[in-house]
């Protein structure tokens, strides 16, 4: 009877800290079946094997996706996973099918799962939308974190506009952004090619102990020692990460401050305009633009990382040009490297140059930009230049599509081959302006942002 009253003592003591560590979580997949989800997209096999859900990927078969029947809003989600290392998967959330966008296709933010050299997991990309958000090439300390051909512990925080997520307890992404507030989560088989690829046919990815909660979320933020890089995807705004990172705005999505012409004292007056909170540069009669020209900014900057998207229209022309100095010798025009703003399928310039050396995200008539996804016109893409010790990288839409050193023999034999080779020490001034060119087609800006480095 005593031996029975201290291990019930016993039990009590310890009962209380167990329940409060398990406090406020609920279990999304019961273990026994699919009740509560729904499968939407593509025909991949999903079934319940000891007590894990497993989906199969068939031929043939776009993108599946097992969602949640429930929408969810602001939440913490935790699951583990097993993935075959020839596959692509992802966790979806705060995602929707809705028959007016794209008659129905599953569209939202998504986890990476990738057990491929790449080693993107834990990335964010935006399904059927605007493609990578964050890429682990932003964060690449983080790639080792997920573990091929084991159980990987994923961990979602979707609070407000802030997103964070883990894999096996390591940070791995951290965007703000407002593109959409609630939406189901779904479980996703990626779309292969069994024709190219017979050996990724009937593979399989693994969920389990997938539990969500949505109460008392702010004090449940996990506690990490390690910052990462955050992402701000909210126009023209700067985050508390940025503020405290050194970064400005260059357009503040309302004014032209900071601004004016080339060669001039004050912004244009005409061919430029500042309209829902875009910078925009109207199309002109000319080739080149007579209307406002290009502009530049009014501070000079040595290294520096700059933020800034661009949306182009049809055929349109444009760049970015950094360390640029304004000469009486220049003629007129000001001198600096150029990341290439540029509709690559209808603009002549782009078959010009040698070996596409003009194509978007390019430096301009010097080096190729490679490994680059474009979005399409009308849409905005993102442009990240990064120069710290000569060293010079670009960046699209998360990916870095080129590097290299300024003043080093490399660059300037590229140089000595390129329309600026009788431009004396072209491209190493040790600070410059940044500039939005006028090239005579409508582009806007949006979000342009720099730090000194």
């Amino acid at each position: 009877m005593k031996k029975n009253l201290l291990i019930y003592l016993f039990v009590l003591l310890f009962l209380p800290a167990f329940s409060q560590t398990e406090k406020g979580w609920m279990d999304l997949f019961n273990k026994k079946n699919l009740d509560g989800w729904i499968q939407k997209g593509g025909a991949a096999k999903y079934t319940v094997v000891d007590g894990a859900i497993v989906g199969e990927t068939v031929p043939d078969s776009p993108n599946s996706f097992l969602c949640t029947e429930k929408e969810y809003g602001d939440f913490i989600l935790e699951l583990e996973l097993l993935v075959d290392t020839s596959m692509n998967s992802g966790i979806q959330f705060r995602s929707l099918s809705k028959p007016e966008y794209r008659n129905g296709v599953v569209h939202g933010y998504q986890v990476e799962i990738d057990p491929s050299k790449r080693a993107w997991s834990g990335g964010i990309y935006d399904e059927q939308v605007r493609g990578w958000l964050y890429s682990l090439e932003i964060n690449p300390e983080a790639k080792p974190a997920f573990k091929n051909g084991q159980w990987n512990k994923y961990r979602i925080e979707a609070i407000g506009n802030t997103i964070k997520t883990w894999v096996n307890d390591i940070p791995t992404a951290d965007i703000i952004d407002n593109a959409r507030a609630t939406g189901f989560i779904a479980l996703q088989v990626h779309a292969i090619n069994a024709k190219e690829k017979p050996w990724t046919l009937g593979t399989q990815v693994k969920w389990k102990n997938i539990r969500i909660m949505t109460q008392d979320l702010a004090k449940n933020r996990k506690k990490t020692t390690k910052e990462i890089v955050q992402l701000n995807f909210i126009p023209n705004t700067i985050s508390d990460y940025e503020k405290k990172n050194g970064w400005n705005l260059l357009f503040d999505g309302a004014s032209t401050k900071g601004w004016r012409g080339v060669y001039k004292g004050k912004f244009p007056e005409k061919g430029w305009e500042v309209k829902e909170g875009e910078l925009i540069v109207q199309a002109s009669a000319g080739a080149e633009s007579t209307n406002g020209g290009d502009i530049v900014t009014i501070e000079e900057f040595a290294d520096f990382e700059l933020i800034a998207d661009f949306k182009i229209t049809e055929g349109a022309n444009s760049g970015i040009k950094y360390y640029v100095t304004e000469k009486e010798n220049n003629k007129g025009s000001a001198i600096g490297l150029e990341y290439q703003i540029l509709d690559d399928k209808n603009h002549p310039d782009a078959k010009l140059g040698r070996d596409g050396n003009r194509t978007v995200s390019s430096l301009y008539d010097l080096i190729t930009a490679g490994n680059k996804r474009v979005n399409p016109i009308g849409e905005w893409n993102t442009a990240r230049i990064v120069s710290k010790n000569k060293h010079v990288e670009h960046w699209l839409n998360g990916m870095k599509v080129l590097e290299y050193e300024r003043g080093s023999k490399e660059f300037r034999d590229l140089v000595a081959a390129s329309k600026y080779k009788d431009w004396p020490d072209f491209g190493e001034a040790p600070k410059g302006r940044i500039l939005l060119q006028d090239h005579g087609n409508k582009v806007s800006f949006r979000s342009i942002k720099i730090r000194k480095l």
